[in-house]
């Protein structure tokens, strides 16, 4: 790794300390702006000011602005969130830990198909450029980007959980297997794998199909969109005629020699849209009851659970800065022209 190699991902990783700071800052002042209180959230508005006031002061939330501010900051560069302000006052760290590889199991193969499948049609249109199914691709990719998420989702649920059972209609894992099922790292699927408990890891799968398509085929769209327009332009470049003189299959010259060059703005679409799928998973896993971060986030926003909301939101942060500086990481191995 060179100096100037390393002095780049540094000061990437620098920058993206303001960019989590700045966001947990707006979450911590928007949340305590917003109307409510999680203390008549959670007991309900029968509750007296003399017993609100006592669990206030024993939560913390009777002290000035700023110190609960500073103290949220420092805990969180320790990385540790408090407790949950509702249900229980459970530490947030446990929640986050039993719900983290949730999303995690629902986002990267949600994100594998994205880019496989929007990449490969992308690819696939410019090549029939200007033929049906061309222009097929293309309002495809459109239609499924215009389609709200949840919408998709109930969709996806009436068409092959209801009218044809092919998919469970909602949750993780059946509840019969899910009673007697141990988890280790609370990542369900490897949790499966490790103990070689196979209907665990089939009920596991199927339940993770709808839920995953889903988020996945609602942000192909860029991905079709992206790669035709890259892909038609490097297909009329000298070195892909040059190519086809030499008498190189139109096939590898496509899926090949012009697909890695076009790679370089795709691998910025994907780091972008990782912020987009977390986003997208909060919608999904609401319709799908999936037990992940997005549900739990919207659950603490109903419940106005300040410590619990800042907290999913910094982790949420810490993933896309981290996804952004893998991304420009990567940029130097698949293209040697970059230089740092």
């Amino acid at each position: 790794m060179s100096a100037s190699f390393r002095n780049f991902v540094v000061t990437r990783i620098l920058l993206t300390i303001p960019m989590i700071l700045i966001l947990v800052t707006m979450v911590f002042f928007v949340m305590r702006i917003l109307p409510g209180d999680p203390i008549r959230s959670q007991l309900g508005p029968k509750v007296s000011e003399e017993q609100a006031a006592a669990i206030s002061a024993r939560l913390g939330l009777d002290r000035p602005l700023h110190i609960q501010y500073f103290e949220f900051l420092w805990r969180m560069i320790r990385l540790d969130f408090g407790n949950a302000l509702t249900q229980g006052e459970r530490p947030i760290r446990d929640e986050l830990g039993e719900r983290l590889p949730a999303t995690i199991e629902l986002t990267v193969p949600a994100m594998a198909f994205t880019s496989f499948f929007g990449i490969y049609a992308g690819a696939f249109a410019a090549k029939n450029r200007k033929k049906p199914v061309d222009y097929g691709i293309r309002m495809f990719s459109i239609i499924v980007y215009a389609i709200p998420v949840f919408f998709m989702g109930l969709m996806a649920q009436i068409l092959f959980a209801v009218r044809m059972p092919i998919f469970p209609l909602a949750g993780r894992m059946d509840a019969l297997l899910l009673r007697d099922f141990t988890s280790i790292t609370n990542f369900y699927i490897l949790d499966a794998l490790i103990q070689g408990n196979w209907p665990a890891l089939k009920s596991l799968l199927s339940h993770l199909v709808l839920p995953s398509l889903t988020l996945g085929l609602i942000l192909t769209g860029p991905f079709v969109r992206l790669t035709r327009v890259n892909m038609i332009e490097t297909l009329q470049t000298d070195f892909i005629t040059a190519g086809r003189a030499r008498g190189i299959p139109e096939r590898r010259l496509v899926y090949k020699h012009t697909m890695r060059n076009t790679f370089i703005p795709i691998l910025t679409l994907i780091g972008l849209q990782f912020a987009l799928l977390l986003a997208g998973a909060v919608l999904t896993e609401t319709t799908f009851s999936w037990p992940g971060m997005g549900r739990y986030l919207v659950k603490r926003i109903e419940l106005r659970d300040y410590n619990a909301v800042q907290s999913v939101i910094a982790v949420f942060a810490l993933f896309v800065g981290a996804i952004s500086v893998l991304t420009d990481i990567l940029y130097a191995f698949v293209d040697p022209r970059i230089r740092y």
